[in-house]
């Protein structure tokens, strides 16, 4: 039985750096999912929501560190590729 919960919600500029940033991440939803707790991801234009549920708060808070460092990744990739594009360098 599931007894811990939360939801992530990130705000971007853009629809498409949502889109990366969900895609990214959502390639490791049910990789990093274990009997503990799960994951899933679902994106609406500007907004990358990731829900997670655990069976104690440790299974949550190791989940929620783990999202936030691959979400971490994922905005600071995105940013590096859009600053490149924009620059040419």
């Amino acid at each position: 039985m599931v007894s811990h919960d939360a939801t992530l919600e990130f705000d971007y500029e853009s629809a498409s750096t949502a889109r990366i940033v969900a895609e990214s991440v959502a390639r490791e939803v049910g990789e990093i999912d274990d009997e503990r707790s799960r994951t899933t991801i679902d994106r609406e234009a500007e907004t990358v929501r990731l829900e997670i549920d655990a069976e104690d708060v440790v299974a949550l808070r190791a989940a929620l560190n783990t999202w936030f460092s691959l979400v971490d990744v994922a905005e600071r990739t995105a940013d590096t590729g859009t600053r490149t594009l924009e620059t040419g360098e």
